[in-house]
């Protein structure tokens, strides 16, 4: 994953303890004398985290034995919470997801993006197609949804929103993707043929669609694609698929390049680039129907790829942190 350097504009972040029964609300019993509490533009909580099958499913972040759905949240916050996010994690294939929020409602700033969600997609300067647009390399588009906090709880119970990124007009909604737990005495079936080898009947899925196939195994990742929690034999999810965006630009399976929507979604633009910032005037509800929200609360990310790049795998979003695109003093002026 690249390190990106962003521009803060020399925007203190402070955080003060809670003591002695001290609300951090500014209340009549907090000390006047004291500094107001300012929050945080970054993640500041991980409530939920389930990724699909994926080559980096048990590893982003790391499953142990005994690990339960609670601990691997706990281990998905631990990676992508604050300025400094430890790492990310990933969202392995279609439907796989993580849910956060932060110590604030991000605004709804008329005319600006509000928030930028951070992944490690990038640019491929070598790509054989060098004038294509948009521009391709790694890039894994995944669905944002968000939600105000509307009843005050500081939980994400309230509606939630889609964020109609550019491909939404093309997208199927309402899709559903089962994954079957793959059987470990099973024997595998090795295309000789990729370029690398690869396990083609790994994990099988079908989905709503009427189709059906097989999730890979690659050489490069020996775990398994199954997160290992899930006591289950099946898993589901369900969501918006986005079209395909992978190409074999060499036509031998050697070289694929995974090109960029134009905007609306996480991963799929670079963390610098003006297209990974996102509006929530964007947002439209389950009807598709646009709303207007003061501001949001939390967001949830989950992959919106069903798609297989050969020896590359599945394609997979992955979530490297978020932050509040005003509270940082960065101004992007939205489309």
């Amino acid at each position: 994953m690249k390190k990106v350097k962003f521009c803060l504009k020399c925007v203190l972040i402070l955080s003060w303890m809670v003591v002695g029964g001290i609300s951090c609300s500014g209340s009549g019993d907090s000390d006047p004398d004291l500094p107001p509490v300012k929050n945080s533009p970054y993640i500041n909580k991980v409530y939920d985290f389930m990724p699909a099958v994926g080559q980096f499913t048990n590893n982003l972040p790391e499953y142990k034995s005994g690990d339960d759905r609670q601990s691997m949240i706990e281990k998905a916050e631990d990676m992508i919470k604050g300025e400094k996010p430890k790492g990310m994690v990933s969202l392995g294939g279609f439907g796989g997801y993580v849910v956060f929020g932060f110590d604030h409602t991000v605004e709804n700033m008329s005319g600006y993006r509000d928030f930028r969600v951070l992944g490690n997609a990038f640019w491929a300067d070598a790509n054989p197609n060098p004038d294509a647009s948009p521009r391709g390399g790694s890039c894994e588009p995944g669905v944002i949804m968000v939600s105000y906090d509307q009843n005050k709880n500081g939980l994400p119970d309230d509606e939630w929103y889609e964020i109609t990124g550019s491909e939404y007009a093309k997208s199927i909604k309402n899709y559903e993707i089962i994954y079957y737990k793959p059987d470990p005495n099973k024997t595998s079936v090795v295309d000789e043929k990729e370029f690398y080898a690869t396990d083609t009947q790994y994990i099988y899925w079908e989905d709503n669609q009427g189709k059906s196939g097989y999730k890979m195994k690659n050489q490069y990742h020996a775990q398994s694609y199954y997160p290992e929690w899930a006591k289950d034999d099946k898993i589901s999810f369900n969501g918006t698929l986005l079209p395909g965006n992978a190409v074999d630009e060499s036509g031998k399976g050697r070289y694929w390049v995974l090109y960029s929507f134009d905007y609306g979604y996480a991963d799929n633009a670079p963390n610098n680039d003006d297209e990974s910032a996102i509006d929530i005037e964007w947002a439209v509800d389950g009807n598709g129907k646009k709303v207007h929200l003061p501001g949001i609360d939390f967001v949830k990310v989950y992959c919106g790829l069903n798609q297989e790049c050969g020896w590359l795998g599945e394609s997979s979003t992955e979530v490297a942190g978020a932050y509040d695109l005003h509270l940082v003093g960065i101004s992007i002026k939205t489309r």
